[in-house]
């Protein structure tokens, strides 16, 4: 058996809780998550928002151990039986199935500790950005304005950006966190918007780490 690569770059990867059998999340491998999967039995994966390989518990330590590595029939899908470690989604649930289509039921159960420990607050926020879009704009800040058009949340970034500059004028410690907070999620809202995930703002420094400015520009023309 063997993966077409150049022709499927992307497989579906499902894991599953090899005890109880109980699907715990759907992720995508390219060649080269496949192969770190296979060699550290330790599943790593393609994310699409990221734009980049992952491990899964990179930062919140709720690895993914492979105790069997599955292919199908087609040779397109994989299917990986592991030991989760803590939850295996991003939310605090164990699994990533929780919402109840049929009968509009929120089945989730978080693990609020290893949610609020672990998951860092802008990888949070930009998922619960994300659910947003869908949300009644009467019920929902954020939906409101990204009902309003790109327009309404860039006014908000301009202003809350002009807010942060007056607070650092004013040298006033609690007003600059306050108003960098109001800032960063204004922000976030606009890189929601685009499916901009912040971990690649977070590559983009890395990139520019121990560069001068003046060399960075140089290299931007």
């Amino acid at each position: 058996m063997k993966i077409d690569w150049k022709k499927t770059p992307l497989i579906p990867a499902i894991a599953q809780d090899v005890k109880t059998n109980e699907v715990l999340m759907l992720a995508f491998m390219n060649e080269e998550a496949f192969n770190l999967s296979k060699q550290t039995k330790i599943a790593h994966y393609f994310s699409r928002s990221k734009g980049r390989i992952w491990k899964k518990g990179e930062s919140s330590g709720h690895t993914q151990i492979i105790k069997e590595m599955l292919l199908d029939c087609d040779q397109d899908t994989i299917l990986l039986k592991v030991e989760q470690n803590g939850v295996a989604c991003h939310t605090g649930n164990k699994t990533c199935f929780f919402d109840d289509i049929l009968s509009g039921k929120d089945m989730s159960a978080k693990d609020i500790e290893n949610f609020t420990s672990h998951y860092g607050i802008f990888d949070k926020l930009y998922h619960v950005l994300q659910k947003r879009k869908q949300e009644n704009p009467e019920n929902s800040y954020v939906a409101k304005l990204l009902n309003k058009g790109e327009n309404a949340y860039l006014k908000k970034v301009s202003e809350e950006a002009g807010e942060f500059c007056l607070a650092v004028k004013d040298d006033d410690e609690k007003e600059i966190i306050y108003e960098a907070a109001d800032l960063f999620f204004h922000t976030l809202v606009a890189l929601a918007d685009k499916n901009i995930h912040p971990d690649k703002i977070e590559q983009e420094l890395a990139r520019r780490f121990g560069m001068s400015g003046i060399e960075e520009k140089k290299n931007r023309k």
